[in-house]
Order: C-alpha cells, then structure tokens, then sequence
C-alpha cells in the first residue's frame, strides 16, 4: 500500500525481493513434486534442499537437522507432542512460562487436560524470568522444558542458554524445545551452544513468505510424527512440500542483513522511538532495558489501545496492541507481568526491521500527537 508505514514486524514482515523472486520461479518454472522420481520433480526437490541448507548455516548445525513445516505454530505442537510423546517414561512434568505464544501454552494446556503436570514460570514486572526458579522448577521427571527465546509482546530475552545447566543439575532427560521464531536472524543462533534439542523457525518473520515454518530436531532425537500421510520430511511431517514458500525462506535467510549489523541499526530506531516518547507525559515503557532493541512495547495512559491503533490507523500506520493471535484481546503477558489495567488496556506493540526508518518513526510520533488531540477532543 502506497504511503503506508509498517511498524508491526512481529506479525509478519514484509517478503523481500529475493523471497519473492524466489517463489514466483517455484510457482512459474519449478512447480514439479519434490516427491517425483522425475528430473522435473528433481528439480524442485533441488530448492527444498537449498533451502534446507541455508538455514542449516544460520543456525550452525546439519542439514538433516532440519525439517519444513508449514509455519511456527505448528512446528511447535510438532516438538511439544513429539517430545512428551517420546519422554513418556521418565515422568509427566513440563517446564515453560506463562507468557508464551499461544502455540506453545494451547499445546502445553492440551497435555495438562490429559494428566500433565505443568509448572508455568511467572515474569517479573519487566517481563524476565528467573535462572533460579527455573532450576528450581525442573525435576528428575520433567520430560520437556519449553521456553521461547524472546518474547514476541515486550521484546524480553528469556534465559534459554540455562536450561541445560538446570537440567543436568537435576539429573533429568528432559528434552529442551526453543520457540526462536522472534530470534531467528535478529540474534545469532548456535544450537549447540543453546542446548537444544528442538528450535522452531518461522519464515513470514524475517521477510520470507507465509505457509513456510522449520523446526531443528538434533541428530539422534527419533521425534514421533504429527502428521502423517506419505511420509515426506524424513517421515516427520507428510504432505507434499511447499516448494514456493521454501523457496522464499532459503532466499529470505540468504538475503538477511549481518546479524550485529542489523541489530546496531535497528537499536538505534529503538532509541530514537524512546527518545521521541518523552514528549508525551503518560507514555511508559514497557519493554525491559535488556529486551531486543526489534520490539518496543508501550502504554499511553488514559488511552484506549484499540483507539489509538484505529487512529494511527487513518494516518496509513500500522501498529499492534499485542500478540497478533490475540485479536485485539487484552495481553495476558502484559497481565502476567503484574501490570495494572490502566497499563494493559493502553498497550500498543511496535516492532521495527533493518528497514524501518528515523522518517517513519517521525510520522508514527506526529501520528500519536494528532490521534491523542483527537481522542482528548472527542471525550470532551
């Protein structure tokens, strides 16, 4: 849309030229079954597998580490199900937190219903959860710990690199699943060095295409299957692959900016939003200090969130009142956190990219500026 300034990046993002070009030539020249025995099927089992590669790089590890999905959410139930399925018996304890994506809390609620024993780790007021409470959550018969890497609402940067540590302290098998969807290819990611054993990726993040997700399952791990059928992705995930949406994540990953590089950039946007909010008297941040400089969660008190987001709306911007699965929904991490009603009510989320601009996030202050006399008059 001509004119239009995006500042909701952890909804979606927008595909790059790369991602699209990419996807375009699956669909137009390359739209054979990767399955097919065929040269023309070959070749599309060829960008599968280019694809594969790419993100294999990006996080360090083997390509048969790595199996497509259709998108995050359900490269998430694939690990949870997959995890608790194979632990059955050690035990029937989980480990997660209770602001994680709904991905990951509906599967986790699911398993509670069925006999489960859930130990959900609450934040603190900045949205930070605690290395001691989380070692002191695991048990000899935890099966699965699983804790998102940054927090999709506020941005915080959760303690994943200690859950092995904690485990081992205790002696557990659990297995360790990272949602790294609000990481991948914004914070460099080594699999080894995190523990893990399970990692979900999306690709509608990082300026691929929706209807593509990957989820790392490490060398030895004999994950049950959450789908099946005919058996493609080594057995785990049947269904005939979506060679365009691959296609666009393996250009998205490649196309992606130097990590450090981007995150300085995109650091700096952060600040100079901050730096632009003191003008306002009631605006208070709620994003940590130590969250990832992509997302910058605030309350405008007095201010309903819904309003200002339709008002800012009219000005061609576009912002969140939290997680885009929430549909408008009041957060329940913002709630989780201890934060009072005035707080959660006056929320709005705004998350940035490499290619957000200082011009964009001046239209965005001079937006709020209008919105809120329009507001303050309209109450009169």
């Amino acid at each position: 849309m001509k004119g239009l300034i995006y500042l909701d990046n952890s909804a979606t993002t927008k595909p790059c030229n790369e991602a699209a070009e990419a996807a375009l030539d699956a669909i137009k020249n390359n739209y054979g079954n990767p399955s097919s025995l065929y040269e023309f099927g070959m070749l599309a089992e060829d960008i599968v597998t280019s694809a594969r590669g790419e993100i294999a790089k990006k996080l360090l590890c083997r390509e048969d580490e790595i199996f497509f999905t259709s998108c995050g959410s359900e490269s998430n139930s694939t690990a949870i199900f997959g995890a608790v399925k194979l632990g059955r018996r050690n035990g029937k304890h989980i480990v997660t937190t209770a602001i994680e994506h709904p991905s990951v809390l509906e599967p986790i609620k699911q398993l509670e219903k069925d006999g489960y024993e859930v130990t959900y780790l609450k934040p603190d007021e900045n949205g930070n959860i605690s290395v001691e409470e989380l070692s002191s959550a695991v048990r000899p018969d935890t099966v699965l710990v699983s804790m998102m890497y940054v927090n999709n609402e506020v941005g915080s940067i959760l303690p994943v690199e200690k859950i092995k540590t904690a485990l081992n302290q205790k002696s557990s098998k659990a297995l360790i699943h990272i949602d790294c969807v609000q990481a991948f290819g914004k914070i460099n990611i080594n699999v080894s060095t995190l523990g893990a054993d399970l990692l979900s990726i999306s690709a509608h993040k990082i300026h691929g295409i929706k209807g593509a997700g990957a989820l790392y399952v490490k060398k030895g791990i004999n994950l049950p299957p959450f789908l099946l059928g005919g058996g493609q992705e080594k057995g785990l995930r049947s269904g005939t692959e979506a060679v365009p949406a691959i296609a666009a994540f393996g250009a998205a990953v490649k196309a992606l900016p130097n990590t450090a590089y981007a995150f300085k950039k995109v650091a700096e946007i952060n600040d100079y939003c901050r730096n632009g909010l003191q003008q306002f008297d009631n605006v208070i941040i709620n994003s940590p200090k130590n969250a990832t400089p992509y997302i910058l969660n605030l309350s405008f008190l007095g201010y309903r969130s819904e309003t200002l987001l339709h008002f800012l709306e009219r000005s061609l911007i576009c912002v969140s009142s939290g997680s885009a699965c929430s549909k408008g929904k009041g957060s329940y991490v913002l709630r989780e956190m201890g934060l009072k009603n005035d707080r959660v009510d006056s929320a709005l989320r705004l998350s940035f990219s490499a290619n957000t601009t200082t011009d964009e996030i001046d239209a965005f202050l001079t937006a709020l500026k209008g919105a809120t006399s329009l507001v303050r008059n309209k109450n009169r």
